[in-house]
């Protein structure tokens, strides 16, 4: 078998050692011939070359091309619930290091996630469909928040989950865009600055409020009233964080 340049593709078993492994390869392969030809334009047939699979084999894996472009954000999606499973002293905190891991999965990936950046958004399809992926994230940490805290309002947990993910998907849209100040440490700060902002950051004895150590401001996080919805809330966080940042 050769790959779209003549050059020898060795066929991969997909019953391996590393699965997990292989689902990566073929969809680095997709991705980048998505990137380079176009979604439509490429084939089943041309990924299976690419990835030095069959088409059979192809689709014992994936449904469709549809789906090969999100397979890395199911397997972070049952990463990110397998970290949370666990017991924490501070659920919020745990929270936002469960954002933190999806946006190292993505900043070590950086090239990866340009080309699909660059594939989903020329293609409404696939934009509907990460719509539907980041909301499976914020559906994750509003029912990790609900669990762990149960005696919190529903409403504070909602809300803290989808401005997290907001804030979140706009620091990892402008890493992907090539912004050097959307870092970890970044994130790391405005995820703090959002906690303060909930009143959820331990104090010396261990109760949930404000912190006594100050910290440069990095974001501005909005106020909002209680009828708000998450999606409005989060839209309310997004517009702030981007006004802030264009005011740097």
């Amino acid at each position: 078998m050769t790959s779209g340049t003549g050059s020898p593709t060795r066929r991969l078993d997909p019953a391996g050692p590393d699965p997990a492994q292989f689902r990566v390869h073929v969809v680095t392969q997709a991705i980048r011939l998505f990137s380079e030809f176009g979604y439509e334009s490429t084939t089943v047939e041309q990924i299976a070359v690419a990835a030095g699979v069959s088409r059979r084999t192809f689709f014992r894996q994936f449904r469709s091309k549809e789906d090969v472009i999100f397979a890395d954000h199911e397997s972070l999606l049952e990463q990110v619930a397998e970290y949370l499973s666990q017991d924490f002293d501070d659920p919020w905190a745990a929270a936002c290091e469960g954002a933190k891991l999806v946006f190292g999965h993505f900043r070590d990936r950086r090239e990866l996630a340009v080309w699909r950046y660059r594939v989903v958004q020329r293609v409404p399809a696939l934009r509907e469909r990460e719509l539907v992926t980041t909301y499976r994230y914020e559906r994750l940490f509003t029912d990790f928040l609900r669990a762990a805290v149960p005696g919190e309002k529903p409403v504070r947990t909602v809300s803290f989950a989808a401005a997290m993910t907001a804030t979140h998907n706009f620091l990892l849209r402008a890493m992907i865009r090539g912004d050097d100040t959307a870092t970890a440490e970044r994130l790391e700060q405005a995820l703090f600055e959002l906690r303060r902002a909930f009143g959820v950051v331990p104090t010396a004895d261990g109760s949930a409020g404000r912190s006594a150590t100050p910290t440069p401001p990095a974001v501005a996080v909005v106020t909002y009233p209680p009828e708000l919805t998450p999606a409005e809330v989060a839209e309310q966080v997004r517009l702030q964080l981007e006004n802030t940042h264009h005011h740097r």
